[in-house]
């Protein structure tokens, strides 16, 4: 059975140097897995303070507040690497205005805390 390939997980094959972007991960969570009401309520509570929280930040950083919502979301489509990258641009943003954007901050962790490690 020489020359048999077994391959269990990810598997990047590469011929080149050019145009590498990744991993593609084509991975999503069972459809029956809904989030808890806690999160669900945590997300929602967190994208009214950002809507509010745009209106006090350079035009730059309330772009880049509308780049991270759509990741932002109770949904298990949005996979964990892409909403925890999304919440942390979000609490950064707001940690640059102070007290205004301290409700956000304390939401991210919330959210954070309900999703775990």
């Amino acid at each position: 059975m020489s020359g048999d390939n077994y391959y269990f997980g990810d598997t990047v094959n590469m011929h080149g140097g050019r145009g590498n972007t990744g991993i593609v991960k084509h991975q999503a969570a069972p459809a029956d897995a809904a989030a808890s009401p806690a999160l669900q309520q945590a997300v929602a509570e967190l994208l009214r303070l950002v809507r509010e929280l745009r209106a006090s930040v350079p035009p730059a950083s309330a772009q880049a507040l509308d780049d991270s919502l759509p990741d932002i979301t109770a949904d298990a489509a949005v996979p964990p690497q892409q909403r925890h990258r999304a919440l942390l641009a979000v609490a950064g943003i707001a940690a640059t205005v102070g007290a205004v954007g301290q409700p956000v901050v304390e939401a991210v962790n919330r959210i954070l805390a309900l999703l775990g490690p």
